[in-house]
């Protein structure tokens, strides 16, 4: 039995949520996705709109690793569509900064030229201050995608923890030479 695939999504008041042959609807204030589900192996109960439960049809190896996975991926979806993913990226050194350039993310990160990140659509990168950039959508594996590749943009030195990080992160420094 999968812990996770046994328990029930609950939706929010604001999200529709609507089963189309295989493909599952789910439309919220952040916005819409869809998701294509297997109901040969599974079967989707949508309650009253305020729950939705996923059951296989029959327990086997195949099933156990993706009842969870489904599972996991429609509750994702429900609060991207309701509230929304965000992450906070921090500029940690001297003279790192952003700004946005239109459809463009301009960083300055101590190296003699500019990097233009182009911002991906579904996402949206607020700059808060020059060092704090603010990363939204309704899709939680496309923002944690995109903040990736912003953070190995430079990624953070173990002795002065230079770099970008989430905010929060814990930074592990390494003591520098002795005399």
């Amino acid at each position: 039995m999968s812990k996770i695939g046994k328990i029930n999504i609950s939706i929010p008041e604001k999200v529709k949520v609507a089963l189309a042959g295989n493909i599952l609807n789910i439309e919220g204030p952040q916005g819409k996705s869809s998701i294509n589900i297997d109901l040969e192996i599974f079967n989707l109960d949508i309650k009253d709109g305020k729950e939705i439960s996923l059951k296989p049809k029959k327990i086997n190896e195949n099933t156990k690793r993706l009842w969870g996975m489904n599972r996991s991926l429609i509750n994702n979806a429900v609060i991207g569509s309701g509230s929304g993913y965000e992450k906070i990226l921090e500029l940690v050194g001297v003279g790192y900064r952003a700004a946005l350039k239109g459809n463009q993310l301009n960083l300055q990160l101590g190296y003699s030229h500019d990097i233009n990140f182009d911002i991906p659509q579904g996402v949206k990168i607020a700059v808060e201050k020059q060092t704090t950039l603010k990363i939204t959508g309704n899709d939680k594996q496309q923002v944690g995608s995109v903040a990736s590749k912003i953070k190995t943009l430079r990624k953070i030195e173990p002795y002065k923890g230079k770099g970008i990080r989430e905010k929060g992160q814990y930074v592990l420094k390494k003591e520098g030479k002795k005399k």
